[in-house]
Parts: C-alpha cells; sequence; structure tokens
C-alpha cells in the first residue's frame, strides 16, 4: 500500500511554498481513465465556467497560480507506429484544446491568481507570440507566465510541417535566439513612457520612443517593433521545464521558476543544484531567485486507513492502455513489444531497465515490473511523485523536496478535478500553514505573477540580473543612451518561415526527457 514516506523529527524548512494548481485543457490529464470516477468533473473541460469555477476555488485558497501544460499532436508510440487508439480511446490527453484562450475568462473572475500558459516555441514566429501574450498580460493585469517548451511529439511535428521532431539541441538553438527576438520585442522596441494620450497634441504615442528592432539571425529575421505597447510585466513570467544538458543551459540563463519531476527528491537534486551553479557562474544571476517546483499528485486521507482506500480506488478507474499510450508518447518507448508478464528489468532496452529500476528502488514491494505494473504506477499521478497518507504525513513528504533536493515549491497534480484541489485545500493547506510552510495571502493582492512568485513587491518586470533586463527601454532614456543589445557572433542563414521545414538531421530524435514514477511507501 502507498503511503506517503514522511520525514520525522526533521527542521522545518524556512522557505514558504510556491503552490500551482497543474492542469491540462482536456479530460484527466495526468491520470488516464479517472474521468470514469463519479466525482471527477475533468470532461466538462469545454465549458468556459467549469474553468472559471476552479479558478476562483484556487484563489479563494490562496494558490500562487494554475499552470496550464499544452501538447500539440498525440500520442501514438504504444502499439505504433503512428497509432492513437489507445490515446483516443482512454482519453489520455486527448482530445485537447489550446489553453491561452481560457485565461481572460478565468482572469475577469479572480484578482491575483496567476496563469502559466504553455506555448511551444518551434511551431509559431515569434512576433506572432509576442502579441499574443502581451495581449494577455494586458487582459490579465500581469498575470501570466510563459511556460517555454520546444516540443517532444513527432505526431506534433509531421501536422506542422516536418517528419519529426528537430535533433533536441537544435531545438534549443532555436529557442535561444528566440527568446532573444521577444526580449528586443517586450522590453527595447518601447520606451515605457512611449504612450502619451495628450488629446490637446494630437499624439497617442511617441514615435520617437518606438523603435525598430532589425533582428537578424541564424533562424529568425523580425524587422519589429513590438505591435503591442509595453504590459504590465513586459515581459511574462517565464516558466520552463527540461533538464538535459541543453535544457539545463538554457533554463540557467532565462527561467524564473523550473518545472521539475521525479519519483523521490534525489532524482531531480542533482539537476536543481547543478542549474543553480551554471545561473550562478556562467550568467551572473541570483541562483536563489530561480524558483524550482516539483510535480506531485497528494492522496490526502484524515487517516492512513482512509488515505489508501481513496488511492485503491482510484487506482481501480485507471486506464492501463491510456497509460501506456502516455509512457510511450513520454519515453518513446513501445511497451506493446513485450509481454504481459515478462520482467522489464531484464529486457535489452538500456532506457526501459534504467527507468523501471528507478521505481523499483523506490518501491522496493513490487516483486515484479511488468508493462502492467508500469501502467498502474502511472494511472494516479502521471510521471510525477504521488504521495499518499494523511495531512501531516503529505506535509513532511513536502519538506522532504525542500530539504533534500531543494525546491521552493510544487506543481499539484490532480486524479480527481476538483476533488485533488479540494483536499489539498480543506486537509493539507491548514497543516502546511500551521508549519509556516504556506501564506495566508497573496504578497500582492492583484499584483502580477511575478511579484507574488518572487515574493517581491513591485518587482513586475525581470531582476536585474536577468538578461531580459538587458533590453529594457526605460523612461526617458534616449535611444542612443540604449542601444538594443548586439547579437552574439554567428554565421547568419537564410531566415527560416519555420524552422521545421530545415531539412532533418541524421541524428535520431534524442530530446525526450525520461521522468519517472513517485516512490511509493509500501505498508
Amino acid at each position: 500500500m502507498p503511503i506517503a514516506n514522511g520525514r520525522k523529527n526533521g527542521v522545518s524548512p524556512k522557505k514558504q511554498l510556491i503552490l500551482n494548481a497543474f492542469v491540462e485543457n482536456c479530460s484527466g490529464h495526468q491520470s488516464p481513465g479517472l474521468w470514469r470516477h463519479p466525482d471527477d468533473e475533468s470532461s466538462d473541460f469545454n465549458n468556459i465556467q467549469h474553468w472559471v469555477k476552479l479558478a476562483k476555488l484556487l484563489e479563494s485558497a490562496k494558490f500562487h497560480g494554475m499552470f496550464i501544460a499544452d501538447v500539440l499532436g498525440g500520442y501514438d508510440v504504444y502499439e505504433g507506429p503512428r497509432n492513437l487508439s489507445a490515446a483516443i480511446k482512454s482519453g489520455a490527453q486527448w482530445p485537447v484544446n489550446k489553453p491561452l484562450a481560457l485565461v481572460p475568462a478565468m482572469a475577469a473572475a479572480t484578482e491575483s491568481l496567476g496563469f502559466g500558459v504553455t506555448v511551444a516555441t518551434t511551431y509559431e514566429q515569434p512576433y506572432h507570440l509576442a502579441r499574443r501574450l502581451s495581449t494577455i498580460d494586458h487582459l490579465t493585469d500581469g498575470r501570466v507566465g510563459w511556460n517555454i517548451v520546444t516540443g517532444y511529439l513527432d505526431s506534433a511535428a509531421r501536422n506542422l510541417g516536418a517528419t519529426k521532431q528537430l535533433e533536441h539541441d537544435k531545438r534549443y538553438a532555436i529557442a535561444e535566439e528566440y527568446l532573444r527576438v521577444m526580449y528586443k520585442l517586450w522590453q527595447a522596441s518601447w520606451r515605457d513612457d512611449a504612450v502619451v494620450l495628450n488629446r490637446e497634441t494630437r499624439v497617442y504615442s511617441d514615435p520617437e520612443r518606438i523603435r525598430l528592432i532589425n533582428h537578424v539571425g541564424k533562424y529568425y529575421q523580425v524587422p519589429g517593433p513590438h505591435i503591442c505597447q509595453p504590459s504590465p510585466q513586459r515581459t511574462p513570467l517565464l516558466l520552463q521545464a527540461g533538464t538535459s544538458k541543453a535544457g539545463k543551459a538554457f533554463a540557467s540563463q532565462h527561467a524564473e521558476a523550473i518545472f521539475v519531476a521525479g519519483h523521490s527528491p534525489s532524482v531531480v537534486a542533482e539537476n536543481i543544484a547543478e542549474i543553480r551553479e551554471q545561473a550562478h557562474e556562467k550568467f551572473g544571476r541570483d541562483p536563489k531567485t530561480i524558483k524550482f517546483l516539483a510535480l506531485i499528485c497528494p492522496i490526502i486521507g484524515r487517516t492512513e486507513e482512509e488515505a489508501a482506500a481513496k488511492f485503491a480506488v482510484l487506482e481501480s478507474f485507471g486506464d492501463i492502455d491510456g497509460a501506456l499510450a502516455l509512457f510511450g508518447g513520454w519515453t518513446g518507448i513501445d511497451l506493446a513489444k513485450y509481454g504481459d508478464d515478462q520482467e522489464l528489468r531484464h529486457v535489452e532496452s538500456n532506457a526501459i531497465r534504467s527507468t523501471v529500476e528507478g521505481w523499483s528502488k523506490a518501491s522496493p514491494g513490487v516483486a515484479k515490473w511488468t508493462k502492467t505494473t508500469v501502467a498502474k504506477h502511472i494511472t494516479v499521478g502521471g510521471l510525477g511523485a504521488t504521495v499518499v497518507g494523511t495531512p501531516a504525513q503529505v506535509a513532511d513528504e513536502f519538506e522532504r523536496w525542500v530539504d533534500e533536493a531543494d525546491v521552493d515549491g510544487f506543481n499539484i497534480a490532480y486524479a480527481l478535478k476538483p476533488g485533488t484541489f479540494v483536499d489539498v485545500i480543506e486537509l493539507l493547506l491548514p497543516e502546511l500553514r500551521k508549519r509556516g510552510l504556506f501564506w495566508n495571502d497573496y504578497i500582492v493582492k492583484g499584483g502580477t505573477y511575478r511579484e507574488n512568485v518572487t515574493g517581491h513587491v513591485g518587482q513586475k518586470f525581470p531582476a536585474d540580473d536577468h538578461p531580459a533586463s538587458r533590453y529594457h527601454w526605460k523612461a526617458g532614456v534616449e535611444k542612443e543612451a540604449h542601444p538594443i543589445p548586439p547579437e552574439p557572433e554567428q554565421e547568419i542563414e537564410t531566415p527560416l518561415k519555420n524552422p521545421l521545414k530545415r531539412k532533418p538531421d541524421a541524428s535520431p530524435v534524442t530530446g525526450t526527457t525520461k521522468l519517472r514514477k513517485s516512490a511509493r511507501k509500501a505498508s
């Protein structure tokens, strides 16, 4: 029976936790099949009032934000190739709607809740995305964040003009230039005081305070200027997930909050330490200003027995084929090739063996790891940690992640929607507040997402040591006194309308991050 691995006689960390609800504009999200549970409302995701109700619930509990995941293709590796049947039938992140469309309605019904929205750099032009995000930042009074991803599904790439994903490191090279274009548009093309609204002189905006960015790079050519006036945050709060070598280099330079996932703190601790060190040593950033948020799915009962019984019921609704479809998309591995009773710790695939070995160390009570065992491991909570226990035990586990991995908070995945969040609010938050681990109210009520995540009143823009700040054209500063920072020297190629239309690399795709399931302590 999986019970939270509680910490005893430990010292409470001084950090106050950042908490986001982790969702997707689909049914089920991280827990395939649980849309069938009579108390689950996730299949109502097409109804905007479903989202407004959730946003108001989260804000009433003082959650920092709602982190909205997204995919642009289906999970078609299991029983493949290009077989979507398992995902379609089980509802494993299928169908899925755009995340950004939800935000204005939820923002209109709330005052302080932030909204982190996933958008891939690989699939659209920076000028277009800069406009969309600026618009939402205006409409939310600065409560939007951008989860920067480069994509991981070949099914998405095929639908957007390519035969497969670009090679992993090339996607990050494109994303690196993409961010510089965005900084120029958001931070450098308009002076803070460019909009004057002078009715007497009939001047809406001062042309001398708006300029071309004239970006000519390896992948993009964008003359500018930005078509939107500066929004409350200018640059939305920058979120990122990715712990490959290229992903860590990117995060060290650009991310303000980083999303990590693993079956135990030990899985992510080294990556967190490395990113903090690299951010300081290579990019001159204060490492403690980078916030790390771990994926976690808490199953909470007033007693251990109640929590265990709740978990057992949830697991009974899990869809095995849906879980295997998700596993295939996350790892690129088709477990349909293996027999129902085959021990996966002994197969020829290094990737499978290493993944399953990590789970087996965390869950020594599992005698044999088959594809069904793996699927059951995924059905409640997906690819992150799932902890089961009383409020005190789950709070202990949260503290253990802070102590052992140096995380700053959590993206909370749901098993049931909104039931998991209701349990967190009613059972867990009182325990966290009693321990001094979670605030009683927003630091800046009605403030920006950046202010409330960083904890600094008035920090609407990226910090002074963040690369975006180099581009910021402040009020009263003449153009000549603040030129746009030059591009690093590089070979200039003909800019591309769509980077995916480049000739595919001969090397295989290597960008899939293999993330592991939670530690589950057998009772």
